[in-house]
């Protein structure tokens, strides 16, 4: 018995990865989180599994739904939105199945952030614009921001940022980062990226408060940063056609020469 944890994405149904979809596929047992998690996902559960929404459910229920689980040796597909890795709540649910000694795995999903850089068309890094992305977020109820990760430590770097879980802390996220990024620097605004009910606003720092005029209060991404609707920028090396790299030598002279040779 198994214990899949599943980023199921951003919302979209078909934004699965293929391991993801078998895995559900195999799993009698399926637990997700309905708030975020498209039912749609649920149709690659096997006939007659025991599918449960954890939405309303603390961490105690949902071990007592595991535990039942691997008492009767089924594997267990435990869905999530988004990517695994970053606020999925799945650090609290592994400790407690490495306390007891139930087998996991995890499988990444595709994160909020790249589905909203690519419902607005944007590429995060631009050579000589930005070269990082910082995923962060403002306080909230369920977790609070250890000293030194603030948003005007990040803005200082000028990278561009991801800014989740702080839609509703909008006045307090624009007043952190206008010292650094200026009134000008672009932002955009997903609500919902990927999903059929999807809305983009973008603006600028000066203007967001006036263009946020549809009420979105959650479910949505912050993306700040130059590099946002930017077209002077410098081009890559990578496909530069003096660019020395592995797959393409430009002389015979070239560290890479012999090597290219070798794997045709």
């Amino acid at each position: 018995m198994t214990v899949h944890f599943i980023g199921a994405g951003p919302g979209a149904p078909d934004l699965l990865t293929l391991r993801g979809r078998d895995l559900i596929a195999a799993c009698p047992v399926c637990l997700f989180a309905g708030s975020l998690v498209p039912e749609a996902v649920l149709d690659h559960c096997p006939e007659g599994a025991h599918i449960v929404n954890t939405a309303s459910m603390d961490l105690d229920a949902i071990m007592v739904e595991i535990r039942a689980a691997h008492e009767g040796g089924h594997d267990v597909a435990r869905l999530h939105s988004g990517d695994l890795s970053v606020w999925s709540a799945m650090g609290e649910q592994l400790r407690r199945l490495k306390a007891e000694e139930i087998p996991f795995t995890v499988t990444p999903g595709v994160p909020s952030f790249a589905a909203s850089a690519a419902a607005i068309g944007a590429e995060l890094t631009l050579p000589g614009i930005a070269q990082s992305v910082v995923l962060t977020r403002t306080p909230g109820r369920a977790s609070s921001m250890p000293h030194g990760e603030t948003l005007k430590s990040f803005a200082a770097t000028g990278a561009t940022l991801a800014i989740h879980l702080s839609v509703q802390n909008l006045d307090q996220v624009v007043a952190d980062l206008m010292p650094a990024y200026g009134g000008d620097c672009p932002v955009a605004v997903v609500y919902r990226a990927s999903w059929p009910d999807q809305q983009i606003v973008q603006a600028t720092l000066d203007t967001l408060k006036s263009a946020m005029h549809n009420g979105i209060s959650r479910t949505a991404l912050i993306l700040v940063g130059r590099v946002l609707g930017a077209d002077q920028f410098d081009e890559s090396c990578l496909y530069a056609p003096d660019y020395d790299r592995r797959y393409r030598p430009q002389t015979a002279d070239s560290p890479w020469a012999s090597w290219s040779h070798g794997n045709d």
